[in-house]
């Protein structure tokens, strides 16, 4: 993929994301691709994908959800942006309250499609905006770290010495 098709699919992706449109933003993936939430856990296939965007994400962020990329760059296989976001809660325990996000979404590409996204994001931050009491953060905060240190790759920087890659 050129960086130009990047940058179109990554604006189909945004859009599509903001608008709430699960079908146009599943579109943008394999049909076998994962998108990896660090909320609402990883999603497989364009059916599970939408449900995860229309379904559970428009659900408790509304309609003032914004997502805009920045500076993305491509290498043809693997391709990065920074972005921000932004939505006011719909969660009733968190209701009305904005949240702002800042991160880096990491995307793997096939066929001119995602078929494997992820982002790093520091939802500790957001958790904070909403006013998530201190033991609810805390147990969240210790299943990130959890599944952090569980991931191969961690397992794989870990064992590997220093200075030999």
């Amino acid at each position: 993929m050129t960086q130009t098709e990047f940058e179109n699919l990554l604006q189909r992706f945004s859009a599509a994301a903001e608008r709430g449109d699960g079908q146009a933003f599943a579109e943008c993936f394999t049909p076998d691709g994962i998108y990896h939430d660090y909320i609402y856990g990883d999603h497989t296939g364009r059916a599970d994908i939408a449900h995860m965007m229309s379904d559970l994400f428009h659900r408790d962020a509304g309609p003032d959800y914004r997502w805009e990329m920045f500076e993305p760059v491509c290498n043809g296989h693997i391709a990065y942006a920074r972005s921000l976001s932004s939505f006011t809660s719909k969660v009733p325990d968190f209701a009305g309250r904005q949240v702002v996000i800042d991160g880096i979404s990491r995307f793997e590409l096939r066929d001119g499609l995602i078929c494997d996204y992820s982002e790093s994001v520091n939802g500790g931050v957001a958790m904070v905006q909403l006013g998530v009491a201190a033991p609810r953060l805390e147990k969240v905060l210790q299943r990130w770290s959890s599944q952090l240190l569980a991931q191969p790759a961690t397992q794989a920087f870990l064992t590997r010495a220093k200075g030999s890659v």
